[in-house]
């Protein structure tokens, strides 16, 4: 028979792709882990991995193991939350994938997550929204924060959160003035730290200025907002980040914030999470703190 230990090990290997990391993650050595694989597939009396020098994913009998294996797993994080709040308090761990744009809302959030429900503690991971989507469907993640556009609404819970606005955070001595707004024209000129070509904020500036024709003077780019603002505060570069992140940060010596016009743009950023009836408590927990309806 089956345990759910053999699922929990089934489900990890299928999150990590990677039988060394899949053993970490579950606390055992590679050998044992591996042995475990083989036991179920003996028992089964079939192969659920593709065998090589490393894992080269799952055969067709393996993919429909690990789709029971995560409504299995789903259904016992319910009852364990469930149980846990039986008693009026909610608590359990909440794993939120976030958009490097949306780290100073999500920041916010908990804050008053945590105020309302103490019981409950938080992940919060920074990830591309690629990887957010990814991570709800294998279960890394219990929600995401992230682009609403492009997330099909039939496979997740889609609801707007708010819109987000950029600006232009620039070293004093770079930036075309000093209070306003700057044109997006004027950002392309001037020499910029981005993120990373393959994060989703990067692929809407590179849009931005292709729609006005302009190509950007990208002189670094990072993998996530910290380094391209402290080039800007050591008067390196200049950046485009949300308003939001501007805002939460506050004043940063040595450097001009300028809301970017001409045009303006905005993009949907919402929370994502899996349908479920009764969803999660530390979901609906967090949706509640976040005025989202709960009916």
């Amino acid at each position: 028979m089956i345990s759910l230990k053999d699922l929990e090990f089934l489900s990890s290997l299928a999150r990590h792709g990677h039988f060394a990391r899949a053993a970490e993650d579950c606390g055992v050595s590679q050998p044992a882990f591996s042995m475990r694989i083989r036991k179920m597939e003996e028992r089964l009396d079939a192969a659920i991995v593709k065998r090589g020098n490393r894992f080269l994913g799952f055969t067709p009998e393996g993919e429909a193991l690990v789709r029971h294996s995560r409504k299995i797993m789903d259904s016992v994080k319910l009852l364990e939350e469930d149980f846990r709040s039986a008693g009026g308090e909610i608590t359990g761990r909440l794993t939120i994938g976030v958009i490097p744009t949306a780290v100073g809302f999500a920041a916010d959030a908990v804050r008053h997550l945590r105020t309302a429900h103490p019981g409950i503690s938080v992940r919060l991971q920074t990830v591309s929204s690629l990887a957010i989507q990814q991570g709800l469907e294998n279960g890394v993640f219990d929600a995401g924060i992230t682009y609403g556009e492009g997330v099909s609404p039939e496979m997740v819970r889609v609801e707007h959160l708010y819109n987000e606005s950029y600006m232009l955070l620039a070293p004093k001595a770079l930036a075309p003035r000093v209070t306003g707004t700057a044109s997006w024209a004027e950002a392309a000129a001037l020499p910029l730290s981005l993120l990373d070509p393959s994060m989703q904020n990067r692929r809407i500036l590179d849009l931005i200025f292709r729609t006005i024709n302009e190509v950007p003077n990208v002189v670094a780019e990072t993998g996530e907002f910290t380094a391209s603002m402290l080039m800007a505060a050591n008067g390196v570069a200049a950046t485009v980040i949300p308003a939001g992140l501007v805002n939460c940060l506050g004043n940063m010596p040595n450097t001009v914030a300028l809301a970017l016009t001409s045009p303006e743009e905005e993009k949907d950023v919402s929370l994502v999470s899996p349908h479920r009836d009764p969803g999660l408590s530390t979901v609906e927990a967090l949706r509640r703190t976040l005025g989202l309806s709960t009916t």
